[in-house]
């Protein structure tokens, strides 16, 4: 494998909303949430940023207390060439990254991400009991590599619906990276596991036309 000291983090969930991505860059406290982050040692923003289609299906899980008992975001750890997750990547230094998975998963001291290996293998598990215990290689993109993470299983006992606040940031991020339409993010998102059939989707017509400023 080529020498690289940059990588694509491609994300799916709030960072999509890039001002809400460089709270983990350069520390702070997004707009809704209940966490500051101290961001990373290296405070360069992403030197790029662009849209990335991602092939594992997107569920939303487990109760952030950072978005006051609603889910996060996850995507299932086992590649579908069926599924299309619209994601965003981010050109940021391989310490970013590291530093950018600590403060994920609330890990202290010195962690260490064999990138090679996650290459190799196609994913690597960085820890236990956290929620983003996996990291997936995605691929090559502009002969850099693709880097995420999620949960190492499909979390089905844990499903839950997002809060407003955070359905927010994926609302208006993915408006900033795909420019779609108030009626293809609500198609978008009205059917993800998760979301489907929990009171959240039948206000998910009337957050995303008043996330966006468009009324009917």
């Amino acid at each position: 494998m080529r020498n690289f000291e940059r990588v694509w983090y491609a994300c799916y969930g709030s960072n999509l909303m890039e001002d809400r991505f460089l709270c983990y860059i350069a520390g702070g406290t997004p707009n809704g949430a209940k966490r500051t982050y101290v961001g990373c040692t290296d405070k360069a923003y992403p030197k790029a940023n662009k849209s990335y289609l991602i092939n594992h299906e997107m569920y939303f899980a487990k109760r952030s207390h950072t978005w006051s008992g609603g889910s996060a975001a996850f995507i299932k750890p086992t590649k579908d060439e069926t599924a299309t997750t619209y994601g965003k990547i981010y050109s940021i230094s391989k310490d970013q990254f590291v530093d950018l998975v600590k403060q994920e998963i609330a890990f202290e001291g010195d962690l260490s991400i064999d990138f090679e290996k996650v290459i190799e293998q196609g994913y690597l598990d960085v820890a236990t009991d956290v929620w983003y215990d996996r990291i997936l290689f995605l691929g090559i993109n502009d002969e850099m590599p693709v880097f995420s993470f999620t949960n190492s299983e499909f979390m089905e006992k844990e499903l839950n619906a997002p809060h407003p606040l955070y359905l927010e940031k994926i609302i208006l991020g993915l408006r900033q990276t795909y420019q779609f339409t108030s009626v293809e993010i609500l198609k978008y998102l009205e059917d993800k596991v998760g979301v489907e059939g929990t009171p959240v989707a039948k206000e998910l017509e009337g957050l995303v036309q008043e996330v966006l400023g468009e009324f009917s």
